[in-house]
């Protein structure tokens, strides 16, 4: 080991970097030859004298992070000899003078297409208006529509930067962490690698919302003792019917990932307790030869529903038809002891591995063809998103995450061919799947024989026969209803086509739209206005107004109100009172220029114009919150648990700053609480009576709506802070009859 190691290095840091690649060495088995290994290790003497006295943020030598990427490929996801020397290669190009002639001429051209894909785009040849992440990932993907290790490669390299993220600044935390969460982790989810993807989450949500992720995980460590004597009494009597069948199996306890809890929290509006699955019983069986394993998974799933009675909406067959990324059980949820409701998995060792290691797993096991095939045809629709010229690279970003990490449903056409498709597809998604031109000329479907228009949602199982026309185009109006990118692509590319044309209507439209407010189109308006929705250039807005995606008829609300969550925030209006006349807006761009390495300060100052708060998201002072920088230096507020916020953290991740809130207490902020329960004589009265009661809340809007001995109310209230809400919504649920109250992000004005 001793001749690998730089002179350049101190002796602790030679102990460890020995350490790492003996903890390589170790994953190492069968699928490593002798000749395998020694090439591993020219790889590893070549990179470690390349990176020689460099060091990470956390203090490290360098070549510890591709030794531990490459142990990560070798040990967690199972690649050979090829994946192992390109992960601990994989930095050389872009972090030391060494080209990739060289790699090539050293390790060959398998090796050295793989660094290509992993190597980033450098500053000098990214475009102008593209966000460099999303560039850098539509070139990873380039490569991997060739190989897929590069995706598998990238994934491990990945996982180990979210294991030692802790060594980073904050603003670089959040970027990192909200980009694993859009693409990363559903990338992962997406060929079949759970234990990565649910790694991946749990890391991200550490980062994001570290106060919400350290409270699951007390909770669940609170629980941790009682949970396992659950588990024990669960099993004892599934163990005694097993070995009777004298079948030989693996049983144990699987305990929900944080992420996924706090997911379930937040789609289905409970709390932690209400959560009824947090445990799944996994049974891992080596199933007996000369017998099909789909029948011996269901003689399991016999013996466990003979001893607990299942729920009968929960059983889940995933081996008839598997998902799309190769996974394989049968899942049923049966009642089981002191009432607690238990999901059950039950696998065969193949399907076991399968479930662990993806895709990769499918080099063990050559007589599976099926879910390589599946494979192959979602690089098929990578490489044709790819091939379309006119879409940028934050486009293609959008079109391929919606691809990733949706339910999947599966359809027949006629003759009964299977399509998966994302569960809420439509007539058009699944027409456009089949043949553009039948997408293209599509006016509707037959569905079991009756008749449905193209906005459609199929569901699983449906036989659809498409409906076409010679004279049908497609029409802008379905970018409103189709989700599958495939579709988005097609029906945009059919509106690209005269882009030169759409340019010169987008700006006459705002050119005339603005005329009449007597703004001039100068480059401060127009950087406002692609700030406002998003887009990165002039060109854009126009280009997107043109081909009708934004309506801009909303100029008269956007200019004419002052409230926050408006444009009108991000610009400080004022009237010329020597041309009143004229009501001419003046821009006023914030001169100081904004750290973005610093904690952005957020004052309560009616004065201050550099900074406003999201319309998506509406925060309040003690929302916990992140900053986005625009091109004219102004920060938009952002709750951290934003949609919108992760999608621009994941793009565009260098504007992304840390923000915290002084202490907030003149200023009010409109929120919206939605509350329902069971109704009763005066409950309303009780509701407005606490609200008049606070001093610091006033209400603008009280709804509420009764059916059925049911109630559902809305309140629009103006509140100075988060603690203000809490206090609020803690007296608000002391009401007899209220049984939930939410907070709504979206505020219709």
């Amino acid at each position: 080991m001793e001749e690998g190691i730089s002179k350049l290095q101190t002796k602790a840091d030679q102990r460890l970097i020995a350490d790492y690649y003996d903890d390589l060495a170790r994953s190492f088995d069968q699928r490593i030859s002798e000749e395998g290994r020694q090439r591993i290790w020219k790889a590893f003497e070549f990179a470690n004298s390349a990176h020689a006295g460099v060091k990470r943020k956390s203090g490290e030598p360098y070549i510890i992070h591709p030794l531990a990427v490459a142990n990560i490929v070798s040990g967690e996801i199972g690649l050979g000899v090829t994946s192992i020397i390109a992960s601990i290669l994989h930095d050389v190009v872009e972090d030391t003078d060494y080209t990739l002639v060289d790699i090539e001429n050293l390790f060959g051209a398998k090796v050295a297409k793989v660094v290509d894909g992993l190597t980033k785009l450098s500053d000098e040849i990214t475009s102008q208006h593209d966000s460099k992440q999303a560039t850098n990932f539509r070139k990873m993907l380039m490569t991997l529509s060739d190989d897929v290790r590069v995706i598998l490669i990238k994934l491990a390299d990945r996982l180990h930067n979210m294991r030692t993220l802790e060594s980073m600044p904050p603003h670089k935390q959040l970027k990192i962490a909200a980009e694993t969460l859009y693409i990363f982790a559903p990338l992962a989810h997406r060929l079949g690698l759970y234990a990565i993807k649910t790694e991946l989450e749990d890391l991200s949500l550490k980062y994001k919302q570290p106060d919400t992720y350290n409270l699951i995980k007390f909770r669940l460590h609170s629980q941790k003792e009682r949970r396992d004597y659950l588990v024990e009494e669960f099993i004892k009597p599934i163990q005694i019917e097993l070995e009777k069948e004298q079948i030989d199996f693996n049983i144990s306890g699987r305990l929900k990932s944080i992420y996924s809890i706090w997911n379930k929290m937040q789609t289905k509006g409970i709390s932690f307790d209400e959560i009824y699955d947090l445990l799944a019983i996994r049974i891992v069986f080596k199933p007996k030869e000369k017998v099909s394993e789909k029948r011996q998974c269901f003689d399991i799933l016999s013996l466990i529903t003979d001893i607990y009675k299942p729920k009968p909406d929960r059983i889940r067959d995933w081996i008839t038809i598997p998902k799309a990324n190769g996974y394989e059980a049968l899942h049923v949820t049966v009642m089981g002891p002191e009432g607690k409701w238990v999901e059950v998995q039950i696998r065969t060792e193949r399907m076991d591995a399968i479930a662990e290691r993806g895709f990769a797993a499918h080099y063990k096991y050559k007589g599976v063809q099926a879910s390589e095939t599946e494979l192959d045809r979602w690089l098929e629709k990578i490489r044709e998103m790819l091939q379309n010229p006119e879409s940028d690279a934050l486009e293609f970003l959008d079109e391929f995450k919606m691809n990733l990490y949706s339910s999947e449903i599966v359809v027949f056409t006629p003759k009964g061919r299977m399509v998966n498709l994302p569960k809420g597809a439509t007539v058009i998604d699944f027409a456009y799947e089949i043949h553009t031109d039948l997408g293209n000329r599509c006016i509707g479907a037959k569905i079991n024989h009756k008749l449905v228009p193209v906005s459609h949602v199929i569901e699983s199982g449906d036989q659809i026969e498409i409906l076409t026309s010679k004279t049908q185009r497609p029409d802008i109006e379905w970018l409103k209803f189709i989700i599958t990118a495939k579709a988005k692509a097609k029906v945009k590319q059919a509106f690209k086509l005269d882009k030169k044309r759409h340019l010169e209507q987008g700006r006459e439209i705002v050119e005339s739209k603005l005329k009449e407010y007597n703004i001039k189109p100068s480059s401060d308006t127009l950087k406002k206005l692609t700030a406002y929705y998003n887009l990165s250039n002039k060109d854009q807005l126009y280009a997107q107004i043109g081909m009708g995606f934004i309506d801009f008829n909303d100029l008269e609300n956007i200019l004419k109100t002052r409230r926050q969550n408006k444009l009108a925030k991000y610009w400080k209006l004022s009237f010329n009172r020597k041309r009143k006349e004229e009501d001419e807006l003046e821009l006023e761009i914030p001169d100081k220029k904004i750290d973005k390495k610093n904690t952005f300060i957020l004052k309560e100052d009616p004065e201050e114009t550099n900074y406003s708060l999201a319309k998506c998201c509406q925060p309040i002072p003690g929302d916990d919150v992140l900053g986005y920088l625009t091109s004219t230096n102004h920060v938009v507020i952002h709750k951290r648990n934003c949609p919108e916020a992760n999608k621009l953290m994941s793009q565009q991740g260098d504007r992304i700053i840390t923000a915290e809130w002084t202490k907030f207490k003149k200023r009010s902020y409109l929120t919206r609480l939605k509350l329902n329960g069971f109704d009763r004589v005066g409950i309303v009265n009780e509701v407005t009576n606490i609200i008049s009661k606070l001093n610091n809340i006033n209400m603008r809007t009280v709804m509420f709506d009764t059916h059925d001995g049911i109630f559902e109310g809305e309140l629009y209230l103006y509140i100075h802070n988060v603690d203000d809400l809490k206090n609020l919504i803690s007296r608000l649920m002391k009401i007899k009859g209220i049984d939930n109250i939410e907070r709504m992000e979206k505020i219709e004005d």
